[in-house]
């Protein structure tokens, strides 16, 4: 059996991708699986000689009419061409989108050969590029069962299988993990994030509301700032002498969620099922645009009590401070926040979209 992966360039997009790959490949011997991305990928994410992948020449396009989304759309046209010469060489038996417009061409060419398909949706509200394909496509396995009503005219094909997170993402003993950063056990550790490329906006709102804290003895940051801001942020600390473990990227991201009392956060899809599954309490400031993803993936939280939602145009660091305060001072507040995941949530979505994938070269 030949299966083909096809994602987008972003984290939330490749990680679930990952996830999926690697679990068919300890599940089902004998297939030949490829994986391709978008050669924007190539930048941001090291891939391991273990997969086999191809890259297409696909960039997003925006609304405006303007330079570069001219180039986006010449683009997409040379990606399209490309993707007509994987779908030749490879021939699969089955293709499987992870979402973004890049998915677009690989996933149309295999509905008018016939080949069946799979597209996963990981956010609440699906993205356009999926909410197009879902008509053309085989099976559509949903990450929320309140996706269900933004695709109810598909509602046959439907099957909820969660969003699959890293294999490498299990809970540690708090202890250890403190110790991987050279952290205390008596202090308020707090987990600062803004997705797979990290945000400057939380960057900076964090540090000023940092500042304003009334007491920072009993802190500690850990902090996965992007590559770009990292050296900046950690002198940051070194002037607001607060103990602090900095990262561009970090890759062992079990310690940081077993360590952490608190996550500050966008509210992408991975980041928010990586949550979900280590049960903390979180403040989440959802990227405001992408077409507002961030924001219903991020009400899924703030429903069960699990978070506080602070949006991006609000953001400033006397609202952020008085979050933080209020959680560093209430471990009650903190208590029922927990309270609201459900005891003992499991992560097999990569499991069941490996179930659901191979299953459809048998229909």
């Amino acid at each position: 059996m030949k299966i083909l992966i096809v994602t987008g360039s972003s984290g939330g997009h490749i990680f679930p991708a990952l996830s999926f790959l690697d679990r068919l490949k300890d599940r089902e011997k004998g297939i030949d699986a490829l994986l391709v991305l978008p050669k924007t990928s190539r930048k941001g994410f090291i891939l391991s000689d273990n997969y086999k992948v191809k890259y297409l020449s696909i960039s997003p396009i925006g609304f405006s009419l303007n330079f570069s989304n001219l180039i986006a759309v010449l683009r997409l046209f040379k990606g399209s061409l490309e993707s007509v010469f994987i779908m030749f060489e490879f021939r699969p038996d089955i293709v499987i989108g992870f979402g973004t417009i890049d998915c677009l061409p690989l996933l149309l060419l295999a509905w008018i050969f016939r080949v069946k398909t799979l597209i996963h949706e990981q956010n609440v509200l699906p993205g356009r590029a999926n909410r197009l394909l879902a008509r053309f496509s085989d099976r559509i396995a949903i990450s929320f069962e309140e996706t269900r009503e933004h695709l109810a005219a598909y509602e046959k094909k439907i099957v909820l299988t969660g969003n699959p997170i890293r294999k490498e993402l299990e809970k540690i003993d708090r202890l250890k993990a403190l110790g991987f950063f050279g952290f205390k056990e008596d202090k308020f550790t707090i987990l600062v994030m803004g997705g797979s490329l990290g945000s400057q906006r939380i960057n900076a709102a964090f540090l000023k509301a940092a500042s304003l804290l009334t007491d920072t003895s009993g802190l500690q940051v850990i902090h996965i700032t992007g590559i770009k801001d990292c050296e900046l942020i950690k002198a940051r600390y070194k002037d607001l002498n607060i103990e602090s473990r900095v990262f561009g990227f970090l890759n062992s991201m079990q310690y940081a969620y077993s360590a952490c009392d608190l996550v500050i956060s966008r509210a992408g899809a991975t980041s928010v099922t990586e949550i979900m599954f280590f049960g903390l309490p979180a403040i989440l400031i959802p990227y405001p645009y992408a077409y507002k993803h961030q924001l219903n993936n991020a009400r899924l939280l703030g429903r069960k009590g699990c978070a506080f939602i602070i949006k991006d145009e609000e953001l400033d660091e006397n609202i952020l401070r008085d979050r933080i305060e209020l959680l560093m001072n209430n471990q009650g507040e903190l208590k029922k926040m927990h309270s609201g995941y459900p005891p003992g949530f499991k992560n097999n979505a990569a499991d069941l979209l490996v179930k659901e994938a191979v299953s459809l070269n048998y229909n």
